[in-house]
């Protein structure tokens, strides 16, 4: 493939990516309004790297979500009000404290996974298993390139 070739279908996957970002915040916002939590897109992200990733501190949270640590501890406040989430101390360093997810802040995760899956199974209920298949695979490799791979804006001639 020719490099303006590769530029051709870089044009063609970013068009295809924002209207990707566009549809999922649109769906994020109705789901926001009628969620049955009412959580807000951070908290939810909060809790799902909780529930994912273990206990944490306050700046390890705000560092993964790309987010103040202003904006984390907002959100880690209602969701601790709410019983989703507890304070704990620090197993390394008593003084401080880390979030974890209480039995009720992973059943509100789980249930939420669970509706979002049954909505992602019925968009691809009528795709082919190979497709779907290598629809997984190629978004995950994808998403590896953009974690590992430095951005880099080259000068354009």
């Amino acid at each position: 493939m020719t490099a303006a070739g590769a530029v051709d279908d870089a044009d063609r996957l970013g068009a295809q990516l924002v209207r990707f970002v566009r549809l999922i915040n649109r769906t994020k916002t109705q789901l926001s309004k009628h969620g049955p939590d009412g959580l807000e897109r951070l908290a939810y992200a909060v809790l799902f790297c909780l529930v994912h990733d273990g206990p944490q501190r306050t700046g390890k949270l705000a560092d993964q979500l790309h987010s103040e640590i202003s904006a984390i501890s907002r959100q880690t406040r209602s969701l601790v009000e709410h019983g989703l989430i507890e304070r704990r101390a620090d197993p390394v360093d008593g003084r401080a404290c880390v979030l974890a997810a209480t039995a009720e802040g992973v059943r509100v995760f789980e249930r939420n996974r669970r509706q979002r899956n049954l909505w992602i199974a019925e968009l691809l209920a009528d795709w082919p298993v190979e497709q779907r298949s290598v629809l997984i695979d190629l978004l995950d490799r994808f998403n590896t390139a953009i974690e590992t791979t430095p951005l880099s804006v080259a000068d354009p001639k």
